[in-house]
């Protein structure tokens, strides 16, 4: 009888290791048929099934080049007259639904202050609320939708940037942000339609990982879920791009998200949120929640149903948020994850082996372009005193090119800062400079307020190793240059790695291969991008996945796969086919 049991129960499942060879006794026999006739009902029931992820291969969207007489340039010139024919009128959008308030504000052109561009309204406590709760009635509705379908939702949005939004998105950028056509086409059309296309493509990666399961007996699934609430996205004014990746790449991995876009970025926020809505993101996925910092961190920071917090921005603010909350922690549901891209004193370091020909000008680039308002700007310059008078040569002619005006004039290289606040303070910082015996100007140094917050390119001369100007943050067109003897290349290297609090980005500039071997070396805390014989400027999706450490941030490399898991909740599920029944160990046999 029982060699009756064992043949049927190795048919069935094949090796039942849960019966004991010497089972003799009738209950045995009775609680085997019953393991049986359980297991022969679930045996081909699987608890969890990872998606299959449909394959397909990217590419990084091409730059146009709006020469004259292009198709691009006056489709361009088109969507830069409409927005400047009348006032935008941006709505809070909660659920789908468009709320406006009694409490607006207005967004500006920073090349032309007296230009109105767009009236925004700006969120009330309840408002607040209400995307909160429209976020955590959406969620798992949200998470539940096929990852394919969200893939293709992301797909179908960086079709629509880099096709029917494409010269919407530029003009936005352009009037609102003062980006050249140029700094506006590689930002809002290109980087941010890689944004999209490269989340949606590294899907496939983060979703290939499965654990082993050793034997038939039990397979084991690795599920990655939602985030438990909500995620807060804080956008920043000086890249469309990383706004749209900000409050979609929560979006893509099944989250709800409640966005605040940059004051002085509204417009073209605005219209990454068309571009969303349209490509199928369901309504409540991402609410559109204009608002003062304050509010937003009262209102919305502190909920205790806040999962994650996905932040671009000052160093400062983001500290007042982590602030915030860890001030909250009593009364929130989980621990919310902390992700920051702040600022950064970003360097650029000439051996005497630097070919000068590309340092000189990719240096200027990386100072000038967007008047030096990219996280990863150079704004500090070391310089051997044997090649510094070549240097200063080359730095002095090409920034006497510059253009500084209007980027509706395409010959302009760099238009104005972004707002009032930024030109005061650059401003201030000038002034110090014109005082100081340390400091010399050796071009520019001017700022006027009169029609647009236009600061010249200036750079600057330093004798002081530790000059603020060295140090500290400015997000301005201002670049202080440290001349050093070439026998102290060592202790400037040390320097460079710990006179500042910030590890962004970094560029070495030599051909001495064992010099490089050193520096790299040397400099590897020093940034988060660092590169050789190139600007540290412009890195690409896909290709040099960006973030610093420090109090840059937290380093979690927007354009790279890993991105994405900092946006799930991982769980591990292990079904058995052959379940334990004994309690005791062989070990414990007298």
């Amino acid at each position: 009888m029982i060699r009756l049991i064992n043949k049927q129960a190795q048919t069935t499942i094949g090796n039942v290791t849960l019966f004991r060879k010497n089972c003799q006794e009738a209950k045995a026999a009775k609680l085997a048929f019953r393991h049986l006739s359980v297991l022969s009902s679930i045996n081909n029931i699987t608890a969890y099934n990872p998606p299959i992820i449909r394959p397909f291969k990217v590419q990084n969207e091409p730059i146009l080049g709006y020469e004259p007489g292009s198709k691009e340039r006056t489709d361009l010139r088109k969507k830069l007259d409409f927005f400047l024919s009348d006032v935008t009128d941006i709505p809070i959008v909660i659920d789908g639904k468009h709320y406006r308030t009694e409490n607006f504000e207005n967004q500006v052109c920073p090349f032309d202050h007296g230009h109105v561009l767009a009236k925004y309204h700006m969120a009330t406590k309840e408002l607040s609320e209400q995307a909160i709760q429209a976020s955590l009635a959406r969620a798992r509705e949200w998470e539940n939708v096929d990852i394919n379908d969200r893939v293709n939702a992301l797909l179908k949005a960086a079709d629509l940037v880099s096709g029917k939004y494409r010269q919407d998105l530029n003009a936005a950028t352009m009037l609102g942000q003062a980006k050249t056509i140029i700094q506006a086409e590689i930002d809002s059309a290109c980087e941010l339609a890689d944004f999209f296309r490269f989340n949606a493509y590294y899907v496939q990666e983060v979703f290939k990982y499965q654990p082993i399961s050793p034997s038939e007996d039990i397979k084991n699934r690795f599920r990655l879920r939602g985030l438990e609430g909500f995620v807060a996205a804080i956008s920043p004014f000086n890249f469309t791009a990383i706004s749209g990746n900000l409050c979609s790449a929560p979006a893509l991995m099944g989250n709800a998200v409640v966005w605040k876009p940059s004051d002085t970025s509204m417009l073209s926020s605005w219209v990454v949120y068309k571009v969303l809505e349209e490509a199928n993101f369901a309504p409540g996925v991402i609410s559109f929640l204009p608002s003062k910092p304050m509010d937003f961190s009262n209102n919305v920071i502190s909920s205790p149903d806040l999962a994650a917090v996905n932040f671009t921005g000052s160093v400062n603010t983001f500290r007042t948020i982590w602030k915030n909350v860890a001030a909250n922690l009593d009364t929130n549901k989980t621990f919310p994850r902390m992700v920051g891209e702040c600022g950064g004193k970003d360097f650029h370091l000439l051996h005497p082996s630097a070919d000068l020909s590309t340092a000189i000008p990719q240096t200027v680039r990386a100072a000038f372009e967007y008047s030096g308002q990219k996280c990863s700007a150079c704004s500090r310059l070391y310089v051997p005193s044997s090649i510094w008078p070549l240097v200063e040569q080359g730095l002095l002619e090409i920034t006497s090119k510059l253009k500084l005006g209007s980027p509706l004039e395409f010959d302009t290289f760099l238009s104005a800062v972004i707002d009032g606040a930024s030109f005061k303070r650059i401003k201030l910082l000038l002034d110090f400079v014109k005082s100081d015996s340390t400091h010399t100007i050796l071009a520019g140094g001017n700022a006027s307020f009169e029609k647009g917050f236009f600061v010249e390119p200036t750079i600057i001369l330093t004798t002081d190793p530790h000059s603020k100007l060295l140090t500290n943050e400015i997000f301005g067109p201002v670049l202080t240059v440290y001349v050093f003897d070439d026998a102290k290349m060592d202790e400037t290297m040390t320097l460079i790695d710990q006179s500042t609090p910030y590890a962004l980005t970094g560029s070495i500039f030599a051909t001495d291969k064992q010099f490089l071997r050193t520096a790299i070396e040397r400099l590897k805390y020093s940034a988060g991008n660092l590169y050789i014989n190139d600007k540290c400027t412009g890195a690409v999706v896909g290709q040099q996945p960006f973030g610093g450490s420090r109090v840059s941030g937290t380093n979690d490399k927007a354009g790279a796969p890993q991105y994405l898991l900092r946006w799930v909740s991982p769980q591990n599920i292990k079904q058995t086919f052959v379940p334990i029944t004994d309690w005791s160990y062989p070990y414990m046999s007298v």
